[in-house]
């Protein structure tokens, strides 16, 4: 796992760019060539800059956007620190137990950013791409956008909780049938699902999000911030106690041997052999 302790962003090392003007914080997924791929340095970075984010007087609303063909295409196998070791499985399991919760925290700061969240998602948003998304207070997406949790046909559990909003947002059966089957849905489907608020054209996007995001910006910050704080503590309620269960389920399937033969039979491009081990 990197440096968790670390306040800085090494030159040639974003895997999210911070900019702020007129009211707005855009957040920029900037790794195009990995399609976004997420790893433990982006959530590291997520936080950092959503913490900069919440102390700045003049953001009134945030935007959050990728570069590129995908919003985010979920895990980057390949990026540094990607494994959790230990000597046993109870210590892989506790490690990786840690690890999740502290993802999780991490993406608390951004769900929780007394200034609204407007995620535009384009291409693939996949994996923890859909749960970074479903982090936002409102999504618009384009038409090319695809959806999916893919974790169970790998192994794994869902980590950070996107079944959980799902649950929230579109009702405890789609988030069954989309986490527990793997399926990708397109982003008419999605919107239909109450996943996503906005649906344009790909070449729209760009300006239909940041039209949104200033038509927050524009309104009163205190009244806008009050009405985040009250619907997110009706539609949240449960949630704390939730994501200490997907924390531990997470930990459990990530040290388990169904979750190596998962990767692996994804690698080797053939069916995976599960056993339940």
């Amino acid at each position: 796992m990197i440096d968790t302790i670390s306040t800085e962003i090494a030159e040639g090392e974003e895997r999210i760019r911070l900019e702020v003007a007129d009211g707005i914080a855009v957040l920029t997924l900037c790794r195009p060539d990995k399609l976004n791929g997420w790893s433990w340095e982006s959530s590291r970075q997520l936080g950092l800059l959503a913490d900069r984010i919440r102390f700045d007087p003049s953001v009134r609303a945030v935007l959050l956007r990728a570069e590129g063909r995908a919003f985010c295409a979920g895990i980057d196998v390949s990026a540094p620190g990607g494994g959790i070791t230990g000597g046993s499985a109870a210590e892989r399991t506790r490690n990786y137990y840690e690890g999740i919760r502290w993802v999780h925290e991490r993406f608390a700061v951004l769900a929780r950013l007394p200034q609204p969240v407007v995620a535009a998602v384009q291409g693939y948003c996949l994996g923890f791409g859909f749960e970074l998304a479903l982090m936002a207070d409102i999504r618009v997406a384009a038409r090319d956008a695809v959806f999916a949790l893919p974790e169970a046909r790998l192994g794994v559990a869902v980590d950070a909780g996107g079944d959980l909003r799902i649950a929230r947002e579109a009702g405890a059966g789609w988030a069954k049938f989309l986490a527990l089957t793997g399926r990708r849905i397109d982003a008419a489907t999605a919107e239909r699902l109450g996943l996503v608020q906005l649906l344009v054209e790909p070449d729209e996007l760009a300006a239909a999000s940041r039209a949104l995001a200033a038509e927050i910006a524009a309104n009163a910050p205190l009244a806008v911030q009050g009405i985040k704080r009250a619907v997110d503590a009706y539609a949240d309620a449960a949630l704390p106690a939730a994501l200490d269960r997907v924390a531990m389920t997470a930990a459990l399937t990530l040290a388990s041997d169904d979750a190596r033969e998962g990767y692996g039979a994804k690698a080797e491009r053939r069916p995976p052999r599960f056993t339940g081990g």
